[in-house]
């Protein structure tokens, strides 16, 4: 049984001053075509990839960057191999613009130019982190396709509680600015299995990220 059918409406929630979480924002045409779009942008080259951390580490989440790229803790214009990055699809600075107007009620401050297209098979995970890596105030703009996840959204200062844990559905938006803009967040868990088969998604979390790099002449 899909309980996805029976589900009660869920309501929209301010995890913190200027962050908040949007419950089925995304309709099901929209998730496909993140999905099929998707696909294009985690092929070669320039693909998708884990990323490796300065310590050695090497992140569970499987990533592909549009406009620029970022490895810690900046953004180049080409991957480390000398790939050149591929281009920020006018599809995600649309779907930000909106995001930002319906729950800010105004504009965003700089042009969106930047995306992160993140998959999560059940066993992977994000530590909790910062978006501290822009130049631009703007809000960051985050959609969920296919498995709910467990989204922890914490507090500016340290990684340390407090903090909130929320459930994303696929459909679901978070964007947070404001006081909120650097807080630390992060996916402790995985609900696998609970994603809609119709988006085309077959298992996994797909989650893109939506950012403005406030850098001039982008």
């Amino acid at each position: 049984m899909n309980e996805g059918l029976f589900r009660l409406p869920r309501e929209r929630v301010e995890l913190a001053p200027g962050a908040w979480h949007v419950p089925d924002w995304l309709t099901l045409d929209e998730q496909r075509e993140l999905v099929v779009a998707a696909r294009a942008w985690a092929a070669p080259p320039a693909g998708m990839r884990n990323v490796v951390m300065p310590s050695g580490g090497v992140m569970s989440v499987r990533s592909v960057c549009l406009g620029l790229y970022w490895e810690p803790y900046r953004y180049t214009e080409q991957l480390p191999t000398g790939e050149r990055v591929k281009p920020f699809p006018p599809l995600l600075g649309a779907l930000a613009r909106r995001a930002v107007a319906e729950v800010y009620g105004s504009s965003p401050s700089d042009p969106y130019d930047i995306g992160l297209v993140n998959f999560y098979d059940a066993n992977a995970k994000m530590g909790l982190h910062r978006d501290a890596d822009e130049d631009s105030p703007a809000p960051v703009v985050s959609l969920s396709i296919g498995d709910t996840c467990v989204f922890r959204f914490g507090n500016t200062e340290t990684r340390t509680r407090p903090w909130t844990d929320v459930e994303l559905h696929g459909g679901d938006l978070v964007v947070f600015g404001g006081p909120s803009r650097l807080a630390y967040h992060g996916v402790p868990r995985i609900r696998p299995g609970t994603g809609d088969p119709a988006t085309g998604l077959a298992g996994g979390r797909l989650n893109i990220t939506i950012r403005a790099s406030g850098r001039p002449g982008r």
